[in-house]
C-alpha cells in the first residue's frame, strides 16, 4: 500500500484533497444572493439548503455546528458566507476563521441582495484566484481522514461491499489514519458487537449512551418498530427481510481489526486517529454530510441496489459487488467488486481495488458522483422550528 497523497495543506496542518471556494448560506432567504455569487464567479460552488431561521436550542447549535465543520472541511480553501442577519452570519465567520481559513461574511439586512451579491462577488473572484494558485504537496498517508457510510443495501452488501471498506479499514487504521463510521438505527440488533468492540469501558459507555438516545427517540414517537423505514423497501426488494440483517451487514464495514476509539456526537470533530463511531441518521444525504462538517476530506460508500448520492466538497466512492447494479449503474460505481461473489478476487484484493481507488482520488480524480454534479447536501434536524 501506498505510504503518501498529494494533498492541498491548510492554515491549521490538516490535509484536503480538493481545493473548493464555496458560497455558503447561513439560512433559507440567502440560497439566492449564494447562487447568484456562483453564477457570477465561475469555479466557485454554492451550497444551498432549506434551513436557518427560528432554530433554537440544540437544534440551532447543531445548525452552526454543520456550517462551520463545513466551511473549515480542509476541502475548501476560502469560504464566503451570506445571511439575511449580521449577528449569525457573522457567528458562522468566526467560526470558520478561527482554524485560520480565509473567510468573509455578508449579511443581506440594510444592504438587500444587489448590493450584497455585487460585493460578495468581488470576494469570491480573488478568493477563487489566490485558490487557483494552491498546489498540492507529498503528505502522509496517516494525515487522510475517510469516512464511509452504506446506502440502498441488499445481500450483496454485507458479504461484499461492506466487507470491502471493512478490509480497507483495517489496513488503513494500521497505518494512523482517522476513520469514522455511524448510521445509529442501523445498528439496531447488532449493538452488542459494536459495544464489544470498544476501546474500553469509558468509550463503550459513550456508544451505548448514544445509541440509548435513539432508542428514546422512537419510544417518545410511539414507534413500536421500524418497519416502514428500516429497513427500506428497497433493502427488502434486495433480500433484507429486517433490521438485525441489515444491521449485521452495516457492521462489516469497520473490518475486523479495528478498535472503536471514540464517540462522536453529529458533525463534531474527532480528537485523534483511530475508528469513531458518529451518532447519526442513516439517511444518505444526511450523514455524508456530517462527515464532511466533522472534516472528513473522502467518503466510501457501499451499495448493492445501487445509490446516486454525492456531495459537494467530499468525494464519495461507491463501492458494488451486485453484478447487475454494476451492469445497470455502471456510471455511478467507482470500484467493481463483483468478483468477490463470484470468486475471483479474494477479500483483501478487494479492499486494495478500493485503497488504489482512494489514492487516486485523493490525487485529483473524480468520483463518478463528481463528474455526474450529484451535491447532495442535507442538514440533520432535530426538532420543528419556533
Amino acid at each position: 500500500m501506498q505510504t503518501t497523497f498529494l494533498g492541498y495543506r491548510r492554515e491549521n496542518g490538516r490535509v484536503g484533497v480538493r481545493n473548493h471556494v464555496i458560497i455558503l448560506p447561513v439560512d433559507d432567504l440567502s440560497n439566492a444572493a449564494c447562487e447568484a455569487v456562483a453564477h457570477n464567479i465561475k469555479g466557485t460552488l454554492a451550497i444551498p439548503h432549506p434551513y436557518g431561521r427560528l432554530q433554537f436550542g440544540a437544534d440551532l447549535d447543531l445548525h452552526f455546528r454543520t456550517l462551520i465543520g463545513t466551511g473549515a472541511n480542509p476541502n475548501v480553501a476560502a469560504v464566503i458566507v451570506i445571511g439575511i442577519e449580521e449577528q449569525w452570519t457573522k457567528k458562522v465567520v468566526d467560526g470558520i476563521a478561527a482554524t485560520g481559513k480565509p473567510v468573509t461574511g455578508f449579511g443581506i439586512e440594510l444592504h438587500g441582495d444587489h448590493d450584497t451579491i455585487m460585493r460578495a462577488s468581488k470576494a469570491a473572484r480573488e478568493y477563487l484566484q489566490w485558490a487557483s494558485e494552491g498546489h498540492r504537496v507529498e503528505c502522509a498517508l496517516a494525515e487522510l481522514w475517510v469516512s464511509c457510510k452504506c446506502g440502498e443495501s441488499d445481500t450483496t452488501s454485507g458479504c461484499g461491499s461492506n466487507p470491502t471498506v471493512g478490509d480497507a479499514f483495517d489496513k488503513l487504521y494500521a497505518a494512523g489514519c482517522t476513520l469514522v463510521f455511524g448510521e445509529t438505527t442501523e445498528l439496531t440488533g447488532g449493538e452488542q458487537i459494536v459495544a464489544a468492540r470498544c476501546r474500553d469501558e469509558r468509550v463503550r459507555a459513550d456508544f451505548m449512551r448514544m445509541f440509548d438516545r435513539y432508542q428514546e427517540v422512537i419510544n417518545r414517537h410511539k414507534t413500536s418498530d421500524l418497519s416502514d423505514s428500516q429497513p427500506t423497501k428497497g433493502n427488502i426488494a434486495g433480500g433484507l427481510t429486517t433490521i438485525e440483517e441489515k444491521a449485521l451487514g452495516n457492521i462489516q464495514k469497520i473490518g475486523r481489526k479495528c478498535v472503536v476509539d471514540g464517540v462522536l456526537d453529529k458533525a463534531e470533530a474527532p480528537t485523534g486517529p483511530g475508528l469513531w463511531f458518529m451518532d447519526s441518521s442513516s439517511a444518505a444525504a444526511e450523514m455524508v454530510t456530517l462527515c464532511a462538517a466533522a472534516g472528513y476530506v473522502v467518503h466510501f460508500f457501499p451499495t448493492g441496489q445501487g445509490n446516486v448520492i454525492g456531495n459537494p466538497i467530499l468525494p464519495v466512492i461507491k463501492i458494488c459487488a451486485n453484478p447487475r447494479t454494476v451492469r445497470t449503474m455502471s456510471e455511478h460505481v467507482d470500484v467493481d467488486t463483483s468478483g468477490l461473489l463470484q470468486r475471483e478476487i479474494t477479500m483483501s484484493e478487494a479492499g486494495d481495488k478500493l485503497l488504489d481507488m482512494m489514492f487516486r482520488t485523493a490525487n485529483g480524480r473524480l468520483t463518478a458522483a463528481e463528474a455526474l454534479g450529484h451535491r447532495e447536501f442535507v442538514l440533520t434536524r432535530l426538532y420543528e422550528s419556533a
